[in-house]
This record gives structure tokens, C-alpha cells and sequence, in this order.
């Protein structure tokens, strides 16, 4: 069997039960239950959740998305080899902490598979937010540029390239396009203030004001959580994006979740310790293979430019990268998940026949 066969590429033509289209993302793709097989699971399994919750399967796939693009290698590799399984494996990791040390619950219901979820449908807060612990990235890109007032944070002079925070900064940015919120441009992933974020915190999702000091604090203990575990390993966590929703649970209790993924190397970046101390920056994360793209093209501007998209989408489409680039981002993320979670990862040879089974015997979701 090739490596490419051992890639699950196409998550979206699972023979999977329901009514409406399948919602395919750049990495996973959602199916969402019919109401009959919902309210059964909910019942069969026990699940804390309201009798009438919609419920979905998730499953997530190998493929490498980067500058809003997917990438494939040579020899019809059309992803990079146990990276589903890796980011599954990370996230289901940090939840469970989370839950451990009464943070709060994510969207996961159930693991029926490495590469599969069985999750709630949240009412998402339209906020991506960004925990900051050092500067690097687009912060440092501003912040060179003589940007000293970054999502409503002044910050102070004399910062240098991957340096260490003064404190740990939250630089939320918009999750899709909102119209009509004053000073807040209808543009994807825009930087907002927590200002922004007070005076209109309904056109954001959020129920009430209240809810966006428990979003910072739930900000602040899970990065916490997840730099602590990490820094155990000797791993520097730089920083992460969260996404947070709302659910309803069978009492009926409408609480804040985590939801999306947690402190994944496609979620944050998280950079080696030892190789830092010594005064080098070595990525266990996407940022290594985001910056190997940069350096990979002769004119990085096409990747880093969003007014040329219809470049980069043909760059990405016409040009396969060499199989040691894919393999070498599967390294990284396979021992990057092994060494968190301090287990060898489950990596299957033909992944889709074995979640067809698994949900066909033991949850009756497949279409016979």
C-alpha cells in the first residue's frame, strides 16, 4: 500500500445518514444528523445535552491547508500522513484537562474513532481569539513596521523578534464577515478591541456583557493549562487561537463551551525549548511548514497578499512539493501529539473503511 492511500484526503462522501448537505471545511467535514438518529443517540448514550440537541459527526482528514490554501506533494499525496489523527489526538488531550480542572466542556460528545467526533451543535461567538505570550508572527510583523497599538494594546518600545511578553495578551480578531458594527470593518479574521467587543457584544453572539470576562478568563486558564503541561515537556507554547459557543445542556442550562480545536500545531505555535534557550526558534507546529512555503517560491508577496488569492489558489493547485516536505510535516506533528499526550498515536492503513464500520455497528448512523 503507497503512503498516498494511507492519507484520508476526502472526508466528505461517507456514506453517513442525513438530510442536509455535508459541510466541508479545508480540514474537516461536518454531517449533521437527522433529528430521528440524534434524539436516539442522545438517549442510547446519555448524553449531557438537551433531548431535541442536533448532533453531528465530524471528521477530520489529513489534508494541509496553510495561507488559505490545501497542499498536496507528489505521487498523488494529497495530504500529510497521520496529521488528522495528530490534531484529534492533541485536542481530545486538552479538552478532557479542561474538563478535569472545571474550565469548561467542549462541542465533543463522544470519540467514536482517532479521526471522527461526535459533537453538539454550538451557537458560536463570532470571535477567533488569539493568546499571545510572545511576539512573533503578524504582531511582530506590525510592531517592526512601527505599529505600537495592536487590537486596542498599547505595547511598550524596545520589543524584540520572538521575545517573551510582558504578560500574556489577548488579540481577539472576527470569525467571518459581520456588517453594520461600527468601526469594525465587513472583512474575514479583522482585528477588534475588547472595546469593540463591549459596546456591541450581541453582534458578536455573546448572551451577555458578563460573558465576555468569563471568554477572558476561560482564555487565560486554558492557555495556562496547556503552557504549563507543555513547558513540562520542555515545549514553549507561543501562542494558540480559541473559538468559543454555546450549548444547552439536559437540564436545560445554557453554558459557554470551548469549541473548533484546542492547542493543536495547526491552532498555535509551539516552538522547541532547548533550541529557543540557545537563541533559535524551532517550529513544532504549521509555522515550520507555512515558513518552508515563504522560502519554497521564488515570490512569498503571492502567499502574504491577500489582493492576489487567484495566485496563490493556482500556486497551490499546480505545484505538487516533494514528498520529504509532507513527510517531514507528518514527523512533526506525530511526535509533537505522541509527546503530549505520552501515548503512540493510532495510524490506520485504510481509515474510511474502519469509520464506516465502527459507525455502522456501534452507533446505526451508516446508509444501508
Amino acid at each position: 500500500m503507497s503512503l498516498a492511500d494511507k492519507v484520508l484526503a476526502v472526508n466528505n462522501d461517507l456514506p453517513i445518514r442525513t438530510d442536509l448537505p455535508v459541510h466541508s471545511g479545508k480540514v474537516r467535514s461536518v454531517y449533521w444528523l437527522t433529528e430521528d438518529d440524534s434524539r436516539r443517540l442522545i438517549k442510547e448514550k446519555g448524553y449531557d445535552v438537551a433531548e431535541d440537541a442536533p448532533l453531528a459527526i465530524m471528521v477530520i482528514s489529513d489534508r494541509m491547508s496553510a495561507f488559505d490554501c490545501v497542499w498536496s506533494g507528489e505521487g498523488g499525496m494529497r495530504g500529510v500522513p497521520g496529521k488528522g489523527a495528530a490534531l484529534n489526538a492533541i485536542s481530545n488531550h486538552w479538552f478532557k484537562l479542561f474538563r478535569e480542572k472545571g474550565l469548561a466542556d467542549s462541542h465533543i460528545l463522544d470519540i467514536p474513532h482517532p479521526l471522527v467526533w461526535i459533537v453538539q451543535k454550538a451557537r458560536p461567538v463570532m470571535i477567533e481569539a488569539i493568546c499571545r505570550q510572545y511576539i512573533t508572527g503578524s504582531m511582530w510583523r506590525a510592531y517592526s513596521k512601527g505599529e505600537r497599538d495592536f487590537c486596542g494594546i498599547e505595547l511598550q518600545e524596545g520589543l524584540e523578534k520572538d521575545q517573551k511578553l510582558p504578560e500574556l495578551l489577548i488579540t481577539p480578531s472576527t470569525k467571518g464577515i459581520l456588517e453594520g458594527i461600527p468601526g469594525v470593518p465587513a472583512v474575514d479574521d479583522v482585528n477588534i478591541t475588547r472595546k469593540n467587543i463591549e459596546d456591541n457584544f450581541e453582534a458578536f453572539s455573546f448572551r451577555n456583557k458578563n460573558d465576555i470576562d468569563r471568554y477572558e478568563v476561560l482564555l487565560k486558564e486554558g492557555f495556562d493549562v496547556i503552557s504549563d503541561a507543555l513547558s513540562r515537556l520542555d515545549q514553549v507554547f507561543v501562542d494558540t487561537k480559541f473559538e468559543f459557543g454555546y450549548v444547552t445542556d439536559a437540564a436545560g442550562q445554557e453554558k459557554l463551551i470551548y469549541m473548533d480545536e484546542v492547542g493543536t500545531p495547526d491552532s498555535s505555535r509551539i516552538w522547541d525549548g532547548p533550541m529557543y534557550r540557545k537563541g533559535k526558534v524551532v517550529e513544532n507546529s504549521k509555522e515550520g511548514f507555512r515558513q518552508m512555503l515563504l522560502n519554497h517560491f521564488p515570490d512569498p508577496d503571492i502567499l502574504l497578499n491577500k489582493d492576489r488569492m487567484n495566485e496563490r489558489l493556482a500556486l497551490a493547485r499546480d505545484n505538487e512539493l516533494p514528498e520529504s516536505v509532507m513527510m517531514e510535516v507528518s514527523r512533526t506533528y506525530i511526535d509533537i501529539a505522541e509527546k503530549i499526550t505520552g501515548e503512540a498515536l493510532p495510524l490506520t492503513d485504510n481509515p474510511k473503511a474502519e469509520i464506516v464500520e465502527v459507525l455502522k455497528n456501534e452507533y446505526g448512523l451508516i446508509q444501508l
